[in-house]
């Protein structure tokens, strides 16, 4: 390698490990990305539908956006905080229901349950009291904890500022990003910025649907069983749904715990009514709304869940089919297509240029 080449390598350590130490508000920037990216494609169809400028696009935008905060924050959030506040109340308590029709159970088995299989069952009510005794303290200062955090106001705060910023100018923002790259490769790189955008854009588009498709039925099947603070609920479900494979799996506790407080039949109801909705969700609504969006295998959404996770706590696994979608539009476009492939190419052009009676006598003896 040359020295440049080595200057370069040590530099991109240098910055990587720079990039670590503010993963945090990297985070933050890549999620004012994506509400950016949302929110560009209002200002575009503005400026195309009725010919505005830019700027009157941006203002009617954020006009919109506003207008849509006031109202959730009128109507819609206080009546969520004041169900959820009984739903964190009411939750721990299911615990302790359930804790109850287990001993019961253990000292009064119905007479069709084996006698021998009663020696598996001792050790699980101390488990569900031990769960019950976490559950309690997760869920009583789950919303201390958010109601006084004032980091988590100054984060949402630098969101607001960052995507304002963006959305003002975005491609001088971009242009600043492709100066990243080598002269050569910048056309290229521009060319898979659109792609992550498109992707990004078909991911939020068709989320949203499906988040408000699992809103609502939850909604409805909650209220047709008769479980309470159904509202919650069902905001629960659809922002769950922004977290695949485990986000409909804990926006089924509440109501789950909630329903044990009326009847075991209950809990049992709401389980069926969650795993009906998700599979009707998984295999026909968002086929049908996400016909264009990146296909990404279900091992490798859990993976980058896993990953991103880890590395970046709850952040890192709110954000992590986005992040997916960027790096799996970079790995193949990036590396696959002009990196592999075009080695590949050049090597079978090299073969190609080799008479058989050459390539013959190239090969070793066996």
């Amino acid at each position: 390698m040359k020295l440049t080449d080595w200057i370069n390598l040590v530099a991109l350590g240098i910055a990587l490990v720079i990039l670590w130490q503010f993963r945090q508000i990297a985070l933050l920037i890549f999620a004012a990305v994506v509400i950016t990216v949302a929110l560009n494609s209002m200002v575009r169809f503005f400026s195309r539908i009725y010919g505005w400028p830019r700027p009157r696009s941006v203002l009617v935008t954020g006009a919109l956006v506003l207008l849509g905060g006031i109202i959730f924050l009128g109507l819609v959030l206080p009546l969520f905080v004041s169900q959820f506040q009984e739903l964190l109340l009411l939750t721990p308590r299911g615990f302790e229901q359930l804790n109850v029709w287990f001993d019961t159970f253990q000292a009064n088995p119905p007479d069709w349950f084996p006698e021998q299989d009663l020696r598996l069952i001792p050790g699980l009510p101390d488990l569900l009291r031990q769960v019950a005794s976490i559950g309690s303290r997760v869920f009583g200062n789950f919303l201390t904890f958010f109601s006084s955090s004032v980091a988590i106001v100054l984060q949402v705060l630098l969101l607001v500022v960052l995507t304002l910023m963006m959305l003002a100018n975005p491609s001088a923002y971009r242009r600043l990003l492709l100066r990243l790259f080598p002269s050569g490769y910048r056309r290229r790189a521009d060319e898979i910025l659109d792609k992550c955008e498109k992707s990004l854009m078909f991911w939020l588009g068709g989320v949203a649907l499906s988040s408000i498709f699992v809103a609502t039925l939850s909604f409805t099947g909650l209220v047709l069983l008769g479980v309470p603070y159904a509202f919650a609920h069902a905001v629960l479900a659809g922002l769950f749904n922004f977290i695949p494979n485990l986000g409909p799996t804990l926006s089924a506790v509440f109501p789950v715990f909630v329903a044990l407080l009326q009847s075991p039949g209950t809990a049992l109801a709401v389980i069926a009514l969650y795993v009906l909705i998700q599979n009707v969700e998984s295999y026909w609504f968002s086929p049908m709304v996400m016909q264009k969006q990146v296909d990404l295998l279900p091992a490798a959404t859990l993976i980058s869940q896993i990953f991103f996770a880890t590395f970046f706590g709850p952040v890192g696994l709110i954000l992590a089919l986005p992040l997916a979608v960027v790096c799996k539009t970079w790995i193949e476009e990036a590396w696959i297509i002009d990196v592999l492939d075009r080695s590949g190419d050049r090597e079978v052009e090299n073969v190609s240029n080799v008479s058989p009676l050459e390539y013959e006598r190239s090969q070793p003896d066996v």
